[in-house]
């Protein structure tokens, strides 16, 4: 699947933009009014410069005793920042989100400028749905229709019990 063909890539608000050159008090100002965890720094050309989350703010402000009111989103954003195209594959995206440890990624156009941002949320929600539809594909390929949850709680419970039984041999 595509990332432009989930339901949340249509519906997402404009992301939340700054100038590099803003301030940081007044962005995490606009980032509060909104609930937004992070703010995406562009350039005129809409262009990404860089992203500021609140790990960000967090390492590079307060922990480093900087003035927000005087401190640059430039000074502490993070410049180093993935972005995908709509058109790239969800899955592969959301493993690599899940392997390098980051939860935005911002969405670009073939000339590299902003077009939305999606999270690992936004991902999840679709993944949790095609797991539970895989899962009972290959269950009911596996034992067939006859498959009932009363069934699947009696293998459990007897798998439980012969691991009981087996480590109570071993000791």
């Amino acid at each position: 699947m595509k990332i432009s063909e989930r339901a949340e890539y249509a519906s997402k608000p404009q992301p939340l933009t700054c100038g590099p050159d803003d301030l940081v008090f007044d962005t995490v100002k606009r980032m509060a009014d909104k609930n937004y965890g992070s703010i995406i720094a562009i350039d005129k050309s809409n262009h990404i410069m860089g992203m500021m989350t609140e790990r960000d703010i967090l390492k590079r402000l307060i922990a480093e005793g900087r003035d927000p009111k005087k401190t640059k989103v430039a000074d502490i954003m993070t410049t180093s920042v993935r972005t995908a195209k709509a058109d790239d594959d969800l899955n592969d995206w959301l493993r690599i989100m899940s392997n390098e440890r980051f939860r935005r990624l911002p969405i670009v156009d073939n000339d590299n400028k902003l077009l939305s941002i999606m999270t690992q949320g936004d991902f999840v929600s679709y993944t949790w749905p095609e797991l539970m539809q895989q899962a009972t594909t290959m269950a009911k390929a596996t034992f067939g229709e006859t498959l009932s949850l009363p069934r699947i709680l009696g293998g459990i419970l007897a798998y439980t019990l012969l691991l009981v039984l087996v480590v109570g041999l071993i000791r």
